[in-house]
């Protein structure tokens, strides 16, 4: 079998967390402000996934309106206890300044791909919960999460705390413990618990998530702890090999295959550039592992291998194969929104177009229409046609490479305060905290009054560069508008807040504002992705 080159998830799949249940592997990553929350892929072989569904989209399960960028559901864990499915998820509230307001809740389900329970709350103490079924011993069940402690005494990240969860009673039930403080390299976060031949294990993640993550691991006789620390520390990181193609790696799960095999996923990120951006975010990446003295080590390790042996050949053709999204059966589930469960307020799929209602600006963090889908290629091709008639400059639409408030290009169908039809493009380019656009860009275009647009962007490596035709002229050929912009900037390091404070990934899609309140509706006719094959990143897809 040839072996499979990393990542496994790639574009905006961060903190995977995996489980096998027979034949079968789900993989669970986190999804923040984007709608509906928490993405499960589905395998039988580790190498070939398929998006399966996203669980959380109901208003009763998740409510995200008001959640700043990078907030929202964090690393979710999901489980099964040889009954049903079980997931843990975080919502945050609040994630800069010295207190995170960080929710947990537990959903459950018997079937992976149907229905959700209603949420139970967990706790607020600390982020990146999971849930630990003790089959082989207690058969009970171990609530574990990271600590935060405000005060700083000594430390925000204060240790990892363990507490029964009660089935029944659906709640936390006995005594709470801070069981392990992790390693010298301090932010201990991300546990999961295992039981191994008499020994739990801890895996934790530390170091931030930026280019001093790993994954630390640790051991006791009792889940209660001392756990000891694992002879070399951290299992996989890149900290000390910044040239190794996987960066960032950390915040890993564990699978065992039905043969007996042991692999680690884990988040990673490729940057480009000499500035070292990761465009396409956190991707999930897989390691093959061997267990020596009752301790795991990874294959070739601690720095993650590029290519992997896996049960399965991956089929590289459905990767490199154009998407052509049509409406005609609703919203594809590539597609996500930003914060809100009332999806009527925003979109509808009727007559088999997409048609977008214009709400807030661009940027929101409470109600805008904007629709998109992760850029998962170094380099794409993007495409839509669009019909809007807007009737001054507070009404805008189109065509948006966006990460967030703070960094997006956006080629908008607008209007002047004359009723001119116009196009006119709006960046946000690295513009934390305020937030200002980069004063847009001139010249503008104006266009007919009515009829179809199509509008298109093209990004090759770090270079983006917008088109338009008008359809309907006598010259529906794409014509270049505006500069050529640097497209590292929809990145992990230019998202906004401090230094690795940042958590999604480069989306591409359609958006619509109307900051008149009137509600002015957009229509899209169909929405291409094109993967590009560039050699000039030839240089990411083939390192070793």
């Amino acid at each position: 079998m040839p072996p499979v080159k990393n990542p496994i998830l790639p574009g905006f799949n961060p903190d995977p967390s995996i489980l096998r249940v027979g034949p079968n592997y789900y993989l669970a990553t986190s999804t923040f402000e984007w709608y509906p929350g928490v993405s499960i892929h589905h395998s039988t072989d580790l190498a070939n996934w398929t998006l399966l569904t996203r669980p959380l989209r109901r208003r009763s399960q998740l409510d995200m309106r008001g959640d700043p960028d990078s907030c929202g559901v964090w690393a979710p864990c999901l489980s099964h206890d040889g009954e049903k499915f079980w997931l843990v998820y975080t919502d945050v509230k609040r994630k800069d300044g010295s207190f995170k307001d960080a929710h947990n809740y537990i959903v459950w389900a018997e079937d992976v791909a149907g229905e959700w329970s209603e949420p139970v709350y967990v706790n607020s103490s600390g982020f990146d919960p999971s849930l630990f079924h003790d089959e082989e011993g207690s058969g009970r069940k171990w609530f574990v999460n990271m600590l935060w402690d405000h005060r700083r005494r000594p430390a925000l990240f204060a240790g990892i705390a363990v507490q029964e969860w009660d089935p029944v009673a659906k709640k936390l039930v006995g005594e709470r413990r801070n069981v392990y403080k992790g390693t010298e390299l301090a932010l201990a976060e991300a546990p999961h618990l295992y039981k191994r031949a008499g020994w739990y294990y801890l895996l934790i993640a530390e170091g931030g998530t930026g280019y001093e993550h790993a994954c630390t691991l640790a051991r006791s006789k009792s889940v209660w702890g001392p756990f000891e620390t694992h002879p070399e520390k951290y299992v996989l990181t890149s900290k000390d090999h910044p040239r190794a193609a996987l960066q960032r790696a950390g915040h890993g799960d564990i699978v065992e295959t039905e043969d007996g095999r042991t692999y680690l996923v884990h988040l990673t990120g490729r940057p480009t550039t000499q500035l070292r951006r990761c465009v396409l975010g956190r991707e999930t990446a897989i390691q093959e592992c061997y267990w020596k003295d009752d301790w795991l080590y990874v294959k070739n390790g601690p720095v993650p291998s590029l290519w992997v042996d896996l049960p399965g050949e991956r089929d590289e053709s459905k990767y490199w194969e154009e998407k052509r999204y049509t409406f005609e059966d609703g919203l594809h589930k590539d597609f996500q929104w930003l914060r809100t469960p009332e999806t009527e307020r925003i979109f509808n799929t009727k007559d088999g177009k997409l048609t977008l209602i214009g709400r807030e600006a661009i940027g929101s963090w409470f109600e805008q229409a904007l629709v998109a889908r992760r850029q998962e290629h170094f380099s794409y091709d993007a495409e839509t046609v669009i019909d809007f008639s807007p009737t001054d400059e507070r009404q805008f639409a189109g065509l948006t490479a966006y990460y967030c408030r703070y960094n997006f290009f956006y080629l908008t169908v607008t209007a002047h305060s004359d009723g001119q039809r116009e196009l006119l493009i709006m960046s946000s380019e690295a513009s934390w905290p305020i937030g200002n656009l980069k004063t847009p860009y001139e010249p503008y275009v104006q266009i007919p009054n009515e009829g179809k647009v199509k509008l298109a962007l093209t990004i090759r490596g770090n270079q983006l560069q917008f088109y338009y035709a008008v359809l309907g002229s006598d010259d529906e050929e794409l014509k270049k508008i505006g500069p050529v912009f640097d497209a590292s900037i929809v990145s992990d390091e230019c998202g906004g807040h401090q230094q690795h404070g940042s958590f999604t990934g480069a989306f591409v899609g359609v958006a619509a504002s109307d900051l008149n309140g009137l509600a002015a509706e957009a229509k899209f006719d169909y929405f291409v992705y094109r993967p590009v094959k560039n050699e000039a990143d030839a240089y990411v897809r083939d390192n070793e």
